[in-house]
């Protein structure tokens, strides 16, 4: 009987978790956030977050336009779970380091960047506000 526990401890967290990353697969829709600038000049960031950025890059343009990131606004609690979201879908290929990493960037250049003129930039949009775009755009 204990052998069923992490089972079904597993399976209760994808039945929880599917809502939201059912909404968090907005690869096929186009965000506001999707039309804004696609590249950030980080030759003023120091040289671990100019490399961090060429990471962030490359792997989060597998899965939607790297201008959706760069273009919006998160609380740092935010972008923890948002990177930690990322990593776990399918394909994503980011490992917990360069899940660190990421996360470590994207932090710095909110505070760097986008703290400083928040108007400049989206906040994150809600799973409801995504699909609400999604229906639209069908």
């Amino acid at each position: 009987m204990r052998s069923l526990n992490p089972l079904i401890a597993t399976v209760a967290a994808v039945l929880v978790g599917a809502p939201v990353w059912i909404a968090a697969q907005s690869g096929n829709v186009t965000l506001p956030q999707d039309k804004g600038p696609s590249t950030i000049n980080v030759s003023s960031y120091p040289p671990q977050q100019q490399k961090a950025y060429k990471l962030f890059v490359n792997k989060c343009s597998k899965c939607h336009t790297i201008a959706r990131p760069i273009n919006t606004t998160m609380t740092k609690t935010e972008w923890e779970m948002y990177v930690k979201r990322m990593m776990h879908k399918p394909n994503s290929g980011i490992s917990n380091n360069q899940g660190k990493e990421i996360f470590e960037f994207l932090a710095y250049d909110q505070q760097m960047r986008k703290d400083k003129n928040p108007s400049a930039f989206h906040k994150m949009l809600t799973d409801d506000e995504i699909a609400k775009l999604k229906a639209q755009q069908q």
